[in-house]
């Protein structure tokens, strides 16, 4: 994690920054916080990492349903008899001690993680002061599964996220996809499509357009720019700083595409595959193109919405179904940049 969003926290002034300026200023929509936020975090991964007998995994297991369901599967397995079995030699295997050493050496004490977690939710208390604020869970399981949100429990698996240079990582994944898999994505990712940003963002299901696509995801990066002001845009949508730097300097390109090829209204699935869903590269526009450039599209229609319309409430945009309503009253017209 990035130790210069430290200087980001709670204390800052609010910056008259305006929207259309977000996807180059790093540190945006700092309000006042009035009631920061203070997440306690319960380490649970030593504790299932050193466990030694039945009886010990037993109670854990009766004591984490959640993690014994999702990060432990235990839909897998036949009976609960085999299931300990099985766990019990996972975790008494003799190298397990140096996924843990690995932990400890990426994450420490969590104090980096704690700030992140703080901040992001002190924002979102700001926004929706009726927010409950979650438990929260750290584990490790030897790469069963990553990470769990709910209204009221989150449960990391840091094993997951101990970065490129890590002696151990998951197994079965491309690289462009494995690249996420670092500390500074977890709390950008809770907030994100499969955490807290789905509660408050509002989409016509019944719209099968890319365009809707685009705008549900723009509105998910926005808000979680929201609840992380000090975030790196790449790190927010899952880009190498060269990617999106790329995707600045050529979005007159990319938005040529759009219009020449009338993406916006396609509803064919293998053609929206192709700008939203995950790809090493998005080859119809350039070799060098990021993947999901649709979503990134999204996002920049989102913000030249809310920069067009200056007294716009950030919630109310977030309420808005309708994608081509955002798009039409964004007036989103790129400059020209280069070529990929």
């Amino acid at each position: 994690m990035k130790k210069a969003f430290l200087g980001c926290l709670l204390t800052a002034l609010v910056l008259l920054v305006s929207c259309g300026d977000n996807a180059y200023n790093e540190c945006v929509f700092q309000p006042d916080i009035d009631n920061p936020v203070d997440i306690k975090i319960e380490r649970l991964e030593s504790q299932l990492l050193n466990i030694d007998n039945r009886d010990s995994l037993r109670a854990f297991l009766i004591a984490n349903p959640i993690i014994t369901t999702y990060f432990l599967n235990k839909g897998t397995y036949p009976n609960d008899s085999l299931m300990l079995d099985m766990l019990l030699q996972k975790f008494t295997n003799a190298h397990i001690d140096t996924l843990e050493m690995e932990i400890e050496r990426v994450f420490g004490d969590l104090s980096e993680l704690k700030a992140e977690l703080d901040l992001a939710y002190s924002h979102l208390k700001h926004y929706y002061p009726e927010v409950t604020i979650p438990k929260v869970k750290t584990v490790a399981t030897g790469f069963d599964f990553d990470l769990y949100v709910s209204d009221t429990l989150v449960v990391i698996g840091l094993d997951y996220y101990l970065g490129e240079d890590a002696k151990f990582r998951p197994i079965g994944m491309y690289n462009y996809i494995l690249k996420r898999y670092a500390p500074e994505y977890i709390v950008p990712s809770i907030m994100l499509l499969n955490g807290i940003s789905p509660n408050y963002n509002a989409t016509n299901a019944r719209d099968k357009t890319i365009l809707s696509d685009m705008m549900a995801y723009g509105k998910a990066f926005y808000f979680t720019k929201r609840m992380m002001p000090c975030e790196p845009d790449s790190t927010i949508i899952w880009y190498t700083q060269e990617e999106i730097e790329g995707a600045r300097k050529n979005m007159d390109i990319i938005w040529t595409h759009f219009v020449e090829n009338e993406l916006l209204f396609e509803t064919n699935h293998m053609v929206k595959k192709k700008y939203i869903e995950d790809r090493p590269k998005t080859f119809e526009i350039g070799e060098k193109a990021p993947g999901r450039l649709g979503t990134w599209l999204g996002w920049q229609i989102v913000n030249a919405y809310m920069e067009e319309n200056p007294n716009a409430d950030f919630q109310d945009m977030m309420k808005i179904e309708d994608a081509q309503l955002i798009f039409k009253n964004s007036k989103f017209k790129p400059d020209k940049g280069g070529l990929f």
